[in-house]
């Protein structure tokens, strides 16, 4: 039996070795990625934003699930990086009319500086996005994946697993 780390670590391996079933055909370029971080770099936004689009929705992981991954997951990346995606939520929820003082306010956060914000403010701030706003917070993943690689639930790696093994099984023919 495993456990959601190695069922994540083997849903990954198998689709960097093309061990998937062809759900249906999604067009892409040839490439084969060795393993999760060779796909979140050398992935196009455009890729990345197809297989999170479809699979980042609460309709498919509801947020009950969601939260405490992201909240582990965004504790898990690197300062900088964590900074790069509370600025990417704000931005985009900014084009929405949402001010970061406002969002600062509504969610108790200590503060709407990206760069100063803690991994639980930038964890509130995404559930928020996620629950409110699923099409934001779906392409601020596309550009910045590293997040994913962090979620360990099973349902949340077998949803990504089955988006990504459609994705990627369209390579192999």
């Amino acid at each position: 039996m495993y456990n959601s780390e190695q069922y994540k670590r083997q849903i990954m391996d198998d689709l960097a070795q093309g061990d998937t079933e062809t759900m249906e055909e999604v067009s892409t370029n040839e490439r084969q990625y060795e393993n999760f971080d060779d796909f979140a770099q050398r992935s196009s936004h455009a890729e990345r934003r197809q297989l999170f689009g479809r699979s980042l929705h609460p309709d498919r992981i509801p947020p009950s699930q969601m939260e405490p991954e992201l909240q582990k997951a965004i504790a898990q990346i690197k300062p900088n990086e964590r900074d790069d995606v509370a600025r990417a939520f704000f931005k985009h929820l900014k084009e929405r009319g949402l001010s970061d003082r406002q969002l600062e306010q509504q969610l108790a956060l200590s503060t709407h500086h990206p760069n100063k914000m803690s991994a639980d403010d930038v964890s509130k701030l995404a559930t928020f996005v996620y629950h409110n706003h699923p099409d934001i917070f779906q392409e601020v993943m596309a550009e910045q994946p590293g997040i994913i690689k962090f979620l360990s639930n099973p349902l949340v790696a077998a949803v990504l697993g089955i988006a990504a093994a459609k994705w990627l099984g369209s390579q192999r023919k």
